[in-house]
């Protein structure tokens, strides 16, 4: 049974039946989670990121579980543009929800070309991945304003008909750009919509042997721990931009409550990644749940929540 209508959303022309969708690197390449929860009950699939040539990724152990959360250093292992054109794309109308087509990249060159070859495809979302924190030079593209904006204008050149979103990384500190700095730029330069955020750069240490849990050494921390961290980018950039762009909400949603904080905080979609690998069919319970509460807060559709919280 598909979601009820009162949960559907708009994500910048592109009609969702629920505003939850799988996060980035989750969920496969494209279908891989369909035996396990029908696409119907899923607002759109967003792809691992696809990268110019194949890469096998990190060395393993790339994956591990911490008291709150999950910790990764995949390393955006994925078959590359030329197999995922000939190989994955002429699926994408066959899986039964809107696909959001993930791409990283070193430059704006790259970012220009996977995207065009993915809207040339039949893509409807691309998502600009320049904040991933498990590989070399995998953040400063989303680090600075100016770069973002190379990368989202150079991309915007290429793509005719595909929204542009752009996922951007958590961690400002350190620099002297603030999140809704590093958003304006992307919306200036013509994103679609914002993916706050990508995963927090961690680490863990195995204290019998001493050494890194992680084969990278470092990784992105995931799941409950990083939630309350990006609630407060999401209200930060809805306060501060508005409803200039839909903003999609990513970090620790295992439960429908925290959708709906996200929702409150100015979200307008939201992702779920470590909560998949927890419960691969949670969404069916969050999209209950969001349904229940839109009702008992006196509405008629969830949009009518966004950006809604109370502060004063």
């Amino acid at each position: 049974m598909p979601p009820s209508p009162s949960i559907a959303v708009d994500l910048c022309g592109i009609p969702l039946r629920s505003p939850i969708m799988t996060a980035a690197g989750t969920a496969g390449t494209l279908d891989e989670m369909k035996e396990i929860i029908d696409p119907i009950h899923l607002g759109a699939i967003v792809t691992k990121s696809i990268t110019r040539a194949e890469r096998g990724g990190n060395p393993f152990p790339r994956i591990t579980w911490t008291r709150a959360g999950m910790l990764n250093a995949i390393g955006l292992a994925n078959p590359g543009i030329d197999r995922w054109e000939n190989e994955i794309a002429p699926r994408m109308a066959s899986v039964g929800a809107p696909v959001i087509c993930s791409v990283a990249g070193g430059s704006p060159e790259d970012y220009a070309m996977l995207a065009g070859t993915m809207d040339r495809a039949g893509a409807i979302a691309i998502e600009l991945n320049v904040s991933c924190p498990n590989v070399r030079s995998g953040t400063e593209l989303g680090a600075d304003p100016d770069s973002i904006r190379a990368v989202v204008t150079q991309t915007k050149n290429a793509v005719e008909n595909a929204k542009l979103f752009v996922k951007l990384s958590p961690v400002t500190v350190g620099t002297p750009h603030s999140i809704v700095d590093l958003a304006q730029a992307a919306i200036e330069a013509g994103a679609d919509s914002i993916t706050l955020c990508n995963t927090v750069p961690a680490m863990g240490i195995d204290i019998k042997t001493r050494k890194p849990v992680l084969a990278n050494i470092t990784g992105g921390l995931s799941g409950p721990a990083i939630h309350p961290i990006v609630v407060r980018l999401v209200h930060m950039v809805y306060s501060t931009l508005g409803d200039r762009v839909p903003i999609i909400a990513a970090g620790g949603v295992t439960r429908w409550q925290d959708a709906a904080e996200f929702i409150l905080a100015g979200a307008t979609a939201v992702q779920i990644g470590a909560g998949l690998f927890a419960d691969p069919r949670s969404p069916i319970k969050m999209n209950k749940g969001l349904d229940n509460w839109v009702r008992s807060q006196g509405y008629s559709n969830i949009r009518e929540l966004v950006g809604q919280v109370v502060t004063d």
